[in-house]
């Protein structure tokens, strides 16, 4: 799979693309990551990528012009889903990560400033992803989210596979508690049934504890199942 980050602070991506995952799965050749400063394809003397609103207000609004230039370069000829990281985008979950996975070539664009004229949005992007109901100062830290998210769940990145059939929301759910040596620390026990050895009591332990802890912080996974 490739990606190419379309920023205006590549630097930020690159740091983050050289470590942990995306680094390993890098080595291993299951990605390319691409990043690309979108003043390179500006047509300003003045490296502009940005302009004051029509109608007014607060803000600078980013243009078409170098965005539309940089898409349709680092495309070519090859078929690319195009995505806008944007608040006001659907909203990032485990569902769409694994369609994102179908995908062999992903552009992302990282929205900034007041936000990105709307004709990128209309004419140029295929989806516009958020990842939270809050604003960031830019769509860097949102188009990084995807990027590993994604990646974790190509074959071979993660090396073992089973690793992600227990995860939270792959089964409507969030994740059961996870405990390590030693048994007791400081006091503070591990639960008697994962020392157990009794493989049916710890599964229906765990499902009740991952029951438990989604209708507690996340309730709407349950009604959403339903």
């Amino acid at each position: 799979m490739r990606f190419d980050i379309i920023t205006i602070f590549p630097d930020v991506v690159r740091a983050a693309a050289e470590e942990s995952i995306l680094k390993r799965a890098q080595a291993k050749k299951k990605v390319v990551i691409n990043v690309h400063d979108l003043r390179d394809y500006t047509d300003d003397k003045h490296l502009k990528v940005d302009d004051r609103p029509f109608g007014g207000g607060p803000g600078m609004v980013m243009g078409c012009q170098p965005i539309f230039d940089a898409v349709k370069k680092i495309k070519g000829r090859r078929k690319a889903h195009v995505i806008l990281t944007c608040p006001r985008g659907k909203t990032l979950t485990q569902k769409r990560v694994k369609k994102l996975t179908s995908h062999r070539n992903i552009i992302i664009i990282c929205g900034h400033y007041e936000g990105v004229d709307e004709r990128v949005n209309q004419f140029l992007v295929d989806e516009c992803l958020s990842i939270g109901d809050y604003v960031l100062t830019g769509g860097e830290l949102p188009a990084m989210v995807v990027m590993d998210a994604v990646t974790r769940l190509i074959p071979g990145v993660l090396g073992r596979e089973e690793s992600l059939v227990d995860e939270s929301f792959e089964h409507g759910r969030l994740d059961y508690p996870h405990y390590t040596r030693p048994a007791d620390f400081r006091g503070k026990k591990v639960p008697d049934v994962l020392l157990s050895g009794n493989h049916a009591d710890i599964n229906a332990w765990r499902e009740k504890q991952a029951l438990a802890i989604t209708r507690k912080n996340r309730p709407d996974l349950l009604k959403d199942s339903k």
